[in-house]
């Protein structure tokens, strides 16, 4: 049993004292194998706006650590853990591009949500294992806390869109986003008509709040260029802290033209995936935030390609709010990422916390979000709390098989 090699040196010993967790020996680490992966639904959560997953997957090992993630749908979290068994988990590089490879089609963006809640899991099973978080493992902590800004701001009383704005700067938010008017679905979405309000909302919102970037706006890819530029040379003199998604992105190259249309801090990204989705994008500095977030990007190990790219062209980071966990691992992205300006949503104005995760799992104060120093991503997941949907256990064969190279590097089937 790999438990009882756990090294019992001064050194790891009393790390294991501090942490609360069992701490392997050098030699124990490489041992470890990935035996099951259980799936479960997120109890409560029905948004048939979004095909964003909401499930929580656990990674279980034979050495008895356990690692969670969030993200991917039942189909996609099967076909990837039946690529997962019996594999090293310390290998997250290689069993990411094992998962992205392996097939005979490139994966696509449903998939690399599967992706992403499994590379979650496997670092927090990393962080557990050497008894440090997550945001260690990635460099160490480069920022104190991560700036935060409220879609909505839950926490007010206030009956007008201005008052609440007001009151989540009062609260410690870095910014306040707002959306278009119109697209409430009950009635025609009339261009023109609601360009011309959404520019007059966005003055009453700067109005209120005095400008200096204390607000944003999500243009949801409602409108068609003309429209979309229109607002956006109208808001130029009122210096929104970022414009979001004034066309829709499926053609790239339409920012090209956008670029040269407007002075506005443009951010592009929330429906994105993997590197490739964004790198003419961020290349080409047709925007100035992205959007991309977890478990959307494949996790981890890819938003911090992601970052490099974003620092070496820079571009700032505005992840896009998805789940909890994915929310408490991106402080320890972005809080281990390149001084580029970050910045974090809140829906809300508040992180969510599900009873089936410890209450303290994401720590929060004074609008900001601080690093967890707790091994792993320091999340304790409750199964009891959640529905069980499906494991993946020992014995299953996936049937694929694997292309290496000469010196066992992942290439494509």
């Amino acid at each position: 049993m790999l438990r009882r090699n756990f090294l019992k040196s001064a050194v790891l010993g009393s790390g294991a004292l501090l942490t609360g967790f069992p701490l392997l020996s050098e030699a124990a680490v490489p041992k470890l194998k990935i035996t099951k992966i259980r799936y479960y639904a997120a109890p409560g959560y029905n948004k048939p706006l979004f095909n964003q997953a909401r499930g929580i997957v656990e990674i279980e090992t034979d050495g008895g650590i356990i690692g969670i993630g969030e993200g991917g749908s039942k189909d996609m979290i099967e076909q990837c853990a039946q690529m997962m068994i019996g594999e090293n988990p310390f290998r997250i590089e290689h069993i990411w591009q094992n998962l992205y490879r392996g097939m005979f089609y490139p994966p696509g963006r449903e998939k690399l949500h599967a992706q992403g809640a499994l590379d979650m899991a496997l670092w927090d099973i990393k962080g557990k294992a050497l008894g440090v978080p997550v945001y260690e493992l990635l460099g160490g902590a480069t920022r104190d806390y991560v700036e935060c800004y409220a879609t909505g701001f839950r926490a007010s009383k206030a009956k007008t869109e201005e008052e609440r704005a007001q009151d989540c700067l009062k609260a410690g938010l870095r910014s306040y986003r707002i959306g278009p008017t119109g697209g409430n679905g009950d009635q025609p979405f009339d261009f023109y008509q609601n360009a011309r309000k959404t520019i007059e909302f966005c003055k009453r919102i700067d109005a209120a709040v005095g400008g200096s970037g204390n607000w944003a706006i999500d243009l949801h890819t409602r409108f068609d260029t003309t429209e979309g530029v229109k607002i956006c040379k109208a808001l130029e003199s009122l210096e929104p802290y970022f414009v979001e998604d004034i066309i829709r992105s499926e053609n790239p190259d339409v920012y090209k033209t956008v670029r040269q249309m407007t002075t506005v801090p443009i951010a592009v990204g929330e429906q994105f995936g993997d590197r490739w989705d964004s790198n003419n994008f961020i290349e080409q500095h047709l925007i100035d935030y992205t959007r991309f977030t977890l478990p959307n990007t494949g996790g981890i190990s890819e938003f911090k390609k992601l970052a490099s790219m974003c620092e070496t062209h820079y571009v700032g980071m505005i992840p896009h709010f998805t789940g909890p966990l994915a929310t408490a691992t991106l402080v320890h992205v972005l809080g281990s990422s390149s001084p580029a300006r970050a910045l974090m949503e809140l829906g809300g104005g508040e992180p969510e916390r599900p009873p089936y995760f410890n209450d303290d799992f994401i720590r929060f104060n004074n609008g900001k979000l601080y690093l967890n120093p707790e091994p792993g991503l320091g999340v304790k997941f409750d199964p009891k709390k959640a529905t069980f949907v499906m494991e993946i256990a020992s014995n299953t064969k996936f049937p694929h098989p694997i292309l290496k190279a000469p010196d066992g590097s992942i290439h494509n089937w």
